[in-house]
């Protein structure tokens, strides 16, 4: 667990799977910690469940405001303006991050609402195919990554505000910049949606007998799928021009797959494709040491060992 200095009161903007998780593990966590909420529905059950939720985002900005809180923006893309206008309004100059799922995108919008000085942006690297209050729990984020933005101006105090926040929530971080972080995601988290999509429509294709015969790898395979369109909409959408880019990669090497099957050949695909999942499998965590948040060059060191592997975990 992190510092009493480093560890502030927690204000969750949105009550979601991720946002509902997070207000649980801030408290278990030990930390003071309420939430908002626009449907009634999820504030009743929070409520319900014994936290402090409420509907009334002005009133909950104006206590993060008077206590100095870490606020965190945890509604889907589409909603970030309206709830960046309500910040700048009633709590302009909180330390601010978020967990939305690309991260250009938010900083954009951060910046456009003059609230760029004391935000730094998150994402942690967690979620199920479910989805709102319920499907939430104070474990969701325990052993995951969760990306700290290392972007240029960064407020060093905010910053590890942000990463203590996650490693009290049982992540390790990892520090990258919104750029190449979307860059990432488009490969690891949105793309693997659209094939997930794709998957289960090519397995409803086949009609009720393929489906009767369906097992542990169209089951694993298609199990994203199961997720909202809504939120993957608001994913895919929210990152699409690093997803195209990783779209278009893919369908090449699935171009090159059909040729070479027409051929009677699989081998190429199959060999790098084991050799890929193999160094995904044989990955380490290596500890950042060293690097001090605010020293000379402190933004370009994380970014480095970000890019390298490394994670922040003290």
């Amino acid at each position: 667990m992190s510092t009493a200095v480093s560890a502030p009161p927690v204000c969750v903007l949105g009550l979601g799977l991720i946002g509902g998780s997070l207000l649980r593990a801030a408290i278990a966590a030990g930390r003071e910690a309420w939430g908002y909420n626009r449907s009634s529905g999820a504030v009743d059950a929070a409520v319900a469940d014994g936290f402090d939720a409420s509907t009334d985002l002005p009133a909950v900005l104006r206590r993060a405001a008077a206590s100095d809180a870490l606020v965190v923006v945890a509604v889907p893309m589409p909603a970030v303006d309206a709830v960046l206008a309500t910040v700048a309004e009633h709590a302009p100059n909180v330390a601010l991050t978020d967990v939305v799922s690309v991260k250009s995108a938010v900083a954009a919008a951060v910046a456009a609402r003059g609230l760029s000085a004391r935000f730094v942006g998150g994402h942690p690297m967690a979620g199920t195919a479910e989805s709102g209050w319920d499907a939430g729990t104070a474990d969701l984020f325990r052993d995951a990554v969760w990306v700290v933005a290392v972007d240029d101006g960064a407020d060093p105090g905010v910053w590890q505000q942000v990463a203590g926040l996650a490693l009290d929530c049982g992540s390790v971080v990892v520090p990258a910049e919104s750029g190449e972080h979307d860059a990432a995601v488009a490969r690891i988290s949105h793309l693997p949606h659209v094939l997930a999509e794709a998957l289960a429509l090519a397995g409803a294709g086949g009609g009720d007998l393929a489906l009767a015969l369906a097992a542990g790898s169209f089951r694993d395979g298609t199990r994203i799928a199961g997720t909202a369109p809504a939120l993957v909409d608001a994913m895919c959408e929210g990152n699409a021009t690093a997803l195209l880019a990783a779209l278009d990669e893919t369908l090449e090497v699935l171009r090159t797959a059909r040729e070479q099957l027409a051929d009677g050949r699989t081998g190429d695909l199959t060999s790098a494709g084991h050799a890929a999942r193999q160094r995904y499998e044989q990955r380490e965590r290596k500890p950042i040491t060293g690097i001090v948040p605010g020293d000379d060059d402190w933004i370009e060191r994380l970014r480095d060992a970000g890019r390298r592997g490394g994670v922040w975990t003290s």
